[in-house]
C-alpha cells in the first residue's frame, strides 16, 4: 500500500513538472478572464453590474473587481495576480492591459 501511495505522488509530481509552465500560466487566467468578460457585459453588451458580476463569477472566487463607470476601465484580481481591461472603442470593444 505504501508503495502504490508513493508511486502515486511520484506520478503527480512528474506530471506537475512536465505542466509546470501551464500551471504557472493558470493563476493570470482567472483574473484576465473577469476582467475582459465584465469589461464586455458592462461596457460592449450595456448590461447592469449585478448581472455581470453575476455573469463572470467562477468557482475559484476573485478577491477583487472593481470598475470605474467613467474610464470604463476594469480591475479583476484573483489567486494573487491582478489584470485590467478597457473599453477601447465602439468598433474594438474591450481589451487587456499590460
Amino acid at each position: 500500500m505504501k508503495r502504490l501511495i508513493l508511486l502515486v505522488l511520484l506520478a503527480v509530481a512528474g506530471w506537475a513538472w512536465y505542466e509546470r509552465q501551464a500551471l504557472a500560466d493558470f493563476t493570470g487566467i482567472l483574473s484576465a478572464y473577469s476582467a475582459k468578460e465584465y469589461c464586455s457585459c458592462r461596457f460592449v453588451m450595456g448590461f447592469e453590474a449585478p448581472y455581470c458580476r453575476a455573469y463572470v463569477r467562477q468557482y475559484l472566487p476573485l478577491s477583487r473587481l472593481e470598475e470605474d463607470t467613467q474610464t470604463r476601465l476594469v480591475v479583476a484580481k484573483g489567486l494573487g495576480v491582478e489584470r485590467r481591461a478597457r473599453w477601447q472603442g465602439v468598433r474594438e470593444g474591450c481589451g487587456l492591459l499590460p
